[in-house]
């Protein structure tokens, strides 16, 4: 429903900021967008760095999606198939630790220059040596700083050769390589704007240097980035400027709709995406993505570390009704850690709330009239009311949650540093295959506080070396069937034993006005595909 306090609310989301030049129209007109340019209502505020080394969250990756190629991706429409991206060709040693990757000619850089191996073999160390979060999916192939100049590098303008430190899948390497850390930047402006051994990652923070349909042209945290068609890029974007707003509440982003003052409404609610499916000013877009929904629960809080409360917890959470309740067109119940339409995963859903059963453990733990503890959350729709419903149900065996809510990128810089007790997050596979999300959930090599693979187990301090042991066998397994059959194993003993409540795969949808067309909602959040949208 309409309400003056959501009318006012769109206003503000639609009017923004004076920097951007074509405010003053829209605020005039209230009927359409400026022709050639898109503008796109997000939440955004997950946002923490937009350098693909260490961009980790849904809306860097995303741009980083649309600004970057890579050596090789995989297609929205067959995801498990790799494909070249800047790469025409690769080849691997008999050994399986050479590999030998091809260049395309005439790919191009926004700047105009074009692409070249030294480009490649820069963007990949420079990954290894600033060795952000997501720096491990590079890492694990055993580059570091020692040897990354030997097993990296170029024989000729258009040749990269990588060289692992174990014999390895050629597919797994691909798959690691077509994630957004994968992504290549242009040597020369980024090591011409570095400070110290930054490898110029100040600078990154905020601009762009890819060869991708688009280039950053702002990015104002909280409030909105401004994307420009590179010129330059191989297949040209359909629209010259993408503005995405970031807009909190989804009854701003559906007023904002219906005025005309959005092209794309990306978060709305799942009562208001019913409400204009049958509408023929709008066109709705759906992806079943390979993303979940969880509660970390922190294993350096002596409480959460025992097994019986990490139990009760997942035994008090209503699933069912939650996603009913809730987000009935955005999510669907799920309880493991690797997403349905990715090889290996498990569909069983083993949990359902079972009030009693859940007090019992809390008994047997030594709680029996539970215990307080933190909550920290995502305040936006409807991660927020989520959160709401899952206290109720907490709160329902005793368990007493002090609620926490925060911007998105809040609640992930409190985790990284392993300050939360209990916290609803988001996860997002990297990559299609298997390992992605088993080494991220499964694996904690070293659980102390400077450790260089800092794991998602490792976030909430659960200490596995026999998990970790199984999750790095089955990724060296060369036997398909048996592979898969390693993963299940893994994810049925994670699902009673981990300190994570899988909740929800997401479901992602968008609605656009229709005479929007093109927009391409991915499996992984780098495929969201911008280039081919259009309007008119």
């Amino acid at each position: 429903m309409t309400t003056r306090r959501n009318l006012v609310a769109a206003l503000g989301a639609a009017s923004g900021a004076a920097f951007l030049p074509w405010d003053a129209v829209i605020r005039a007109a209230h009927a359409q967008t400026p022709p050639g340019i898109i503008v796109m209502a997000k939440q955004i505020d997950d946002m923490i760095s937009l350098d693909p080394a260490e961009s980790f969250e849904y809306t860097g990756g995303e741009l980083c999606g649309n600004v970057y190629q890579k050596l090789v991706t995989t297609p929205n429409e067959a995801p498990s198939r790799l494909t070249g991206d800047l790469a025409e060709s690769w080849t691997a040693s008999e050994d399986a630790k050479t590999f030998t990757f091809r260049l395309k000619p005439g790919q191009k850089f926004s700047s105009g220059k074009e692409v070249t191996a030294e480009d490649v073999v820069y963007s990949l160390q420079r990954v290894v040596a600033l060795n952000k979060s997501p720096a491990f999916i590079i890492n694990q192939f055993g580059f570091n700083k020692d040897n990354m100049a030997q097993a990296i590098r170029a024989t000729d303008p258009r040749t990269v050769v990588l060289t692992t430190a174990e014999p390895t899948a050629t597919s797994f390497l691909l798959y690691c390589l077509s994630a957004a850390v994968g992504s290549i930047v242009e040597k020369a402006v980024v090591s011409a704007r570095a400070q110290g051994d930054d490898w110029g990652n100040g600078w990154m923070k905020q601009n762009s240097a890819g060869s991708g349909p688009y280039r950053i042209v702002s990015w104002r945290a909280s409030e909105a980035v401004t994307l420009e068609a590179n010129q330059h890029a191989a297949s040209p974007a359909a629209t010259r400027r993408i503005i995405i707003r970031h807009v909190a509440d989804p009854s701003a982003q559906l007023l904002g709709l219906q005025r005309g003052d959005y092209d794309i409404a990306r978060n709305l609610a799942s009562d208001q995406i019913k409400g204009v499916s049958g509408d023929n000013r709008f066109s709705v877009v759906s992806q079943r993505k390979a993303s979940l929904l969880y509660i970390a629960m922190n294993q350096k809080n002596p409480i959460l570390a025992k097994p019986q409360v990490r139990q009760a917890i997942k035994m008090a959470i209503d699933y069912e009704g939650i996603q009913r309740n809730i987000v009935p067109s955005n999510y669907a119940v799920h309880q493991s850690f690797l997403p349905e339409g990715l090889p290996g995963a498990l569909t069983d859903k083993p949990f359902k709330m079972d009030v009693a059963a859940a007090k019992r453990l809390l008994a047997e733990a030594g709680h029996p009239d539970g215990f307080e503890c933190s909550f920290d959350f995502f305040s936006g729709a409807p991660v927020g009311d989520i959160a709401q419903a899952v206290q109720a149900n907490l709160a329902a065996i005793g368990i007493r949650p002090r609620m926490l809510p925060g911007e998105m990128r809040a609640v992930i810089t409190k985790t990284r540093a392993r300050q939360h007790d209990l916290a609803l997050l988001r996860w997002g596979s990297d990559y299609f295959d298997p390992h992605s999300n088993a080494e991220a959930f499964s694996m904690n090599p070293d659980n102390g506080d400077d450790a260089r693979n800092k794991t998602l187990a490792w976030r909430s301090g659960w200490d596995i070396p026999e998990l970790t042991a199984r999750t790095l066998a089955a990724v060296k397994e060369t036997d398909t069937e048996k592979r898969i059959d390693m993963y299940e194993a893994i994810q049925r003993d994670h699902q009673q034993n981990s300190p994570f409540a899988m909740m929800l795969q997401e479901v992602e949808v968008a609605v656009t006005r229709n005479a929007v067309r093109g927009l391409q909602l991915g499996v992984l959040s780098d495929r969201t595909n911008y280039a081919a949208i259009a309007k008119g």
